[in-house]
């Protein structure tokens, strides 16, 4: 039996990837850098199949590569300097992978840089011919941990980029490898083969200890979790102050002893949230001029020093070495247990304009300008949000680009976005972490998206919450923040909804009947919620239970017991509805249906002698109909218990100040007649007589409105009742158009219907009605 060649090569790659996951297992379980460098590098090159392989890793201390290689029994270490003049070299310095034809050409390499040589010793040496060579840099994130060098491929023509794609995927797994290694030989004696000293040196160097008690002690520390400091003070009894020495004398810093006293002054502990100093095992110490001094039990952690730079606290930082119990203990006694949300204080003394302008105006000595500039970030990030709140505006957006294009910000009013100001790009980082600090969010972490809150005081002494999102965006360290200003308001009485008296009338008489079920429908910021808590205030009295579980918590009123979901700690809808029903309830308001668990339990408890009222994102009313059978409910259970359905949206109104009466003209009137009429049953005659509209109204715009003509908006809406013969199409799972067509027949408006009417009253207009209606 023969062998395809597709199955030969099916079972070269099995092969291929059976030996591959056990080099990587391989990898990470080795001892050190120095076992992977002398024990494992024969099999990288075998699997790679090249005639000749190094792999280099960086001198965290000297910031140059080294490789090790055995000669007879001994070890032999090479070093290659960071810069272009080797292939190694120019690898690590450019983070590119670097692939060349010939390394004995001297013009191709020129072409990658004019410094660029090849060493023929190592050729002269072991009577070698190098010609190709493809080099990976070693890189996880930001951080370059080594470089890959493979020599002449074994056969074939030369490297190909399936053999690229293999070094480089070796070389991510090296990369992980070398950087756990590297915090790991922070802690231990490092490969003293190598010559290293490591930070418990000084006390071997005293005669307090043996090398074999320090790799003990770590060993120790490793598998039960502990600091092998705490593990060499308690079990050979080595004194503080002496580990403090020799900390000191290995990171070349201060050691900070903490004296159970001290604590973090109150300017900076509300500046950062305790998590992010706890994450990061570091702790703010002081603040003088522009430095701020952090204790920090790994100096060497890159990471960490990057993170806290990013908080934009100040422009330097000065560290000192503390041991990780030190640090626990200042931010305990510092932070407590609990640390209260942020408030920004309204503060009204400089405009946006003149932050801007001292800004770029100051010209004092340095540390003098780091700290305003500090105090600088603090105040635009107030005066933004006073000033989102006072335009009232629903959202504000701050949207960063490059270093040199300018930070935009952006207020959503009244349903539409309007640029506010524009902030000077070299300000976006600082600007982004502050408000992300007032957000009590991770200030470190840029690559996945987050979600907090902010409190800010009013001058009356109200407070207002804004619902606060972090996005990543394209660039560099770029995040978008979004924040939804969450204005705590009592609810609109029913009858100042805007809805026309029919459906006004229509909608009170299905809120009060004793059980079934209500739904409002519309996109996100349609103003379902604020219906809904109408409809609440109407029915509201002392012989009702009312619970309402919402997503914010918005609007309050007296007489309700609401309760904020938590979907992170699996409180969501569906087990809030549950809890209600143990819990006595007339009357239950859901933010949302949004999923067959939620629907199903809401519809089971309308059916058991309950009024439930919810929300969900459809288009319309009789579209409801069908999302939630496709969700997979009971069509039989779903039509008794259905009461009606109000669809909605939000249209701009016209500006009160500026508004005036018009006479429209002829194809203006016969376009309101075809947006009205578009939906109405053939031979029926339309309840709104558009022949007989001789005016309407718009507005040009003036300094209330900024000359847009509209302001403030107001609900169009779509009230499907469920009749008996709306039920009976409900059991037969009719399509959409035949319950629309039944639902118009039986007196429905459409929204677009309800919008024209409000156009003829002199609400809106028809561009703000079309711009909301999808039908």
């Amino acid at each position: 039996m023969t062998v395809t060649s597709s199955e030969s090569r099916l079972q070269r790659e099995l092969s291929y990837r059976r030996e591959l996951e056990e080099l990587t297992h391989r990898i990470h379980s080795a001892e050190s850098i120095s076992d992977i460098l002398v024990n494992l590098t024969d099999r990288i090159r075998k699997l790679l199949a090249c005639e000749a392989l190094t792999v280099y890793a960086v001198d965290v201390e000297k910031q140059e590569l080294y490789s090790i290689y055995k000669v007879a029994n001994a070890k032999q270490v090479v070093r290659v300097p960071k810069d272009p003049k080797s292939i190694a070299g120019y690898c690590a310095l450019s983070r590119e992978t670097v692939t060349i034809e010939d390394a004995y050409d001297e013009e191709e390499l020129r072409t990658i840089h004019p410094k660029l040589e090849f060493d023929e010793s190592w050729d002269q040496a072991f009577g070698f011919r190098t010609r190709e060579v493809l080099a990976v840099p070693l890189l996880m994130e930001k951080y370059l941990l080594g470089v890959l060098q493979l020599i002449n491929k074994r056969e074939g023509d030369g490297f190909t980029e399936a053999d690229r794609e293999a070094a480089e995927e070796i070389g991510r797994t090296l990369a992980v490898a070398f950087y756990n290694q590297n915090r790991a030989a922070r802690a231990t004696p490092a490969a003293a083969a190598e010559g290293k000293r490591h930070k418990f040196s000084g006390l071997v160097d005293r005669g307090l200890v043996s090398e074999a008690d320090v790799a003990a002690a770590v060993t120790y520390a490793r598998n039960n979790r502990k600091d092998p400091a705490r593990v060499l003070m308690e079990q050979h009894r080595v004194p503080r102050e002496e580990i403090g020495r020799s900390l000191s004398d290995f990171y070349g810093l201060p050691f900070y002893a903490d004296d159970g006293v001290q604590t973090v002054p109150e300017d900076l502990r509300e500046r950062v949230p305790d998590e992010f100093w706890r994450k990061n095992l570091c702790a703010p110490l002081s603040k003088r001029g522009g430095t701020l001094f952090v204790a920090a039990e790994d100096p060497f952690d890159l990471e960490k020093i990057d993170a806290i730079k990013s908080t934009g606290i100040a422009a330097n930082i000065e560290i000192q070495v503390a041991l990780a119990d030190d640090i626990q203990a200042y931010l305990d006694r510092s932070f407590g247990k609990e640390r209260p949300a942020p408030i920004v204080e309204d503060d009204d003394r400089e405009s946006f304009v003149e932050l801007l302008e001292a800004a770029g105006e100051d010209e004092e000595e340095s540390e003098e300008l780091e700290a305003a500039a500090d105090g600088f970030i603090v105040r635009l990030a107030n005066r933004i949000i006073i000033d989102g709140i006072k335009a009232g505006a629903s959202d504000i957006h701050i949207e960063p680009n490059g270093e040199e294009d300018p930070l935009l910000v952006r207020f959503r009013r009244d349903g539409e976005c309007y640029n506010y100001q524009e902030v000077p790009g070299e300000h976006r980082a600082a600007l982004v972490s502050r408000l992300k600090i007032l957000a009590q969010l991770d200030i470190s972490e840029k690559r996945k998206p987050q979600d907090g809150k902010i409190r800010f005081r009013k001058g009356d002494g109200e407070i207002t919450e804004l619902r606060v999102a972090t996005m990543p965006t394209a660039g560099e360290g770029n995040e978008d923040v979004v924040m939804r200003i969450l204005a705590a308001s009592k609810p609109i009485p029913i009858d100042r909804l805007g809805m026309s008296e029919q459906n006004l009338e229509a909608f009170k008489e299905i809120a009060s009947k004793p059980y079934g079920l209500v739904l409002c429908v519309g996109p996100t910021g349609s103003g379902k919620t604020t219906t809904l808590h109408s409809a609440l205030g109407y029915i509201n009295t002392e012989s009702v239970k009312i619970w309402t579980a919402e997503d914010p918590v918005e609007i309050t009123q007296r007489g309700l017991r609401q309760v904020q979901v938590k979907p992170k700690i699996g409180f969501d809808f569906a087990a809030a509805m549950r809890s209600f029903l143990r819990a006595d309830p007339d009357i239950i308001m859901l933010g949302e249906m949004r999923d067959e668990e939620t629907a199903g339990t809401g519809i089971e408890a309308s059916l058991t002698g309950h009024l439930v009222l919810s929300t969900l994102h459809t288009n319309s009313a009789p579209e409801t109909v069908t999302r939630l059978l496709d969700m997979g409910l009971d069509p039989f259970n779903f039509a008794d218990a259905l009461l009606g359905i109000l669809a909605q949206r939000l249209v701009r109104t016209l500006c009160p100040e500026c508004r005036e009466e018009y006479r429209p003209g002829k194809e203006e009137i016969q376009e309101l007649r075809e947006a009205y009429l578009r939906d109405w049953p053939e031979g029926q005659p339309p309840d709104l007589d558009l022949s007989s509209v001789d005016s309407l109204h718009r507005a040009p715009g003036c300094d209330h409105c900024q000359g847009s003509g509209y302001r403030g908006r107001m609900a169009i809406h779509e009230l499907l009742v469920a009749t008996d013969p709306i039920q009976q199409l409900i059991v037969q799972r009719q399509p959409v158009e035949k319950i629309r067509d039944l639902a118009i027949e039986e007196g429905m408006r459409t929204l677009l219907q309800d919008g024209v009417w409000k156009v003829t009253e002199g609400h809106t207009d028809l561009k703000q009605v079309k711009a909301v209606c999808i039908r």
